[in-house]
């Protein structure tokens, strides 16, 4: 069953066993009524990785039975073919190489890493200027991409992945670090603004200046005193706020699922509901 399959992999989380028995039970909350999260693994006819992540929709040359269904050569009547499935994008915003890895600026790629082990999606190939990795969340076909292009220029890489899988802006999830959120608080939105985040702005500008795409922010909070926010991204995370940060990914990998096979509406009442690790102790 889907719940057990999810909770298997929550419970799979490398954090201090009261942490992680608090997010298993703040997720049967969620599940508890959610028929569709507990029946999502009964389907049958789960399509080939090619043929989920195809730009454009297959034809076939069968031909047609009286009752309007494909045969086979024999006569046969086929199983008809599940639809057509635009896959999700979650784009992670950072910074390539070592020196900006496990940064303030880099929680986006942390986040993208963090979804590729939780759901064994390989992020072994480069494509459109991205650390590229394809996969599934369920029955969900997923795209999941860390753009190598710097920050500032995200959308260089981001614009033309939407574009060649002709995937709706509603199923395009951005996900990178906010100044102005507590550190390690989650919020999901719908749409909005760059709020003066140039990877944001870059995004918005190759998705031809739509800003109706979802986006999973994460707090990295304020600089300290008067410290300079340029340097303060870039600062990396002291143990303490690392364990912190894992298990607010470990709550965003939870609210992804919902969000692929529930809809927004019960992600983002998940996320927002939820503490921080911090809030817990």
């Amino acid at each position: 069953m889907r719940v057990a399959a999810i909770a298997s992999s929550v419970a799979a989380l490398r954090f201090p066993t009261r942490h992680r028995l608090f997010l298993l039970s703040s997720y049967h909350s969620h599940l508890a009524g959610s028929p569709s999260l507990g029946h999502a693994r009964r389907r049958t006819g789960r399509r080939t990785m090619s043929e989920q992540f195809s730009s454009s929709p297959s034809s076939s040359s069968a031909p047609i039975a009286s009752m309007g269904r494909p045969v086979d050569g024999d006569g046969d009547v086929e199983a008809e073919k599940p639809p057509q499935r635009h896959p999700w994008i979650i784009v992670g915003l950072g910074n390539p190489g070592k020196k900006y890895g496990g940064t303030r600026h880099n929680v986006g790629f942390g986040f993208v890493d963090a979804v590729a082990e939780a759901e064994g999606i390989p992020m072994s190939s480069v494509s459109f200027k991205a650390l590229f990795g394809k996969g599934f969340i369920g029955n969900v076909p997923v795209i999941l991409a860390k753009p190598q292009t710097f920050m500032n220029a995200s959308g260089e890489s981001v614009g033309p992945i939407v574009s060649y899988y002709k995937i709706p802006l509603k199923q395009v999830l951005v996900v990178f670090d906010d100044l102005d959120l507590p550190f390690a608080k989650l919020r999901l939105l719908p749409k909005g603004g760059h709020g003066g985040h140039n990877g944001m702005r870059s995004v918005i500008s190759h998705l031809k200046g739509s800003r109706d795409f979802p986006r999973l922010r994460i707090g990295i909070g304020r600089p300290p005193g008067k410290m300079d926010p340029v340097n303060f991204v870039m600062r990396p995370f002291n143990k303490q706020e690392r364990e912190e940060l894992d298990f607010t990914f470990q709550q965003g990998i939870a609210a992804l699922r919902i969000l692929l096979l529930e809809g927004f509406d019960k992600s983002a009442t998940f996320v927002n509901s939820n503490k921080t690790l911090e809030q817990l102790s």
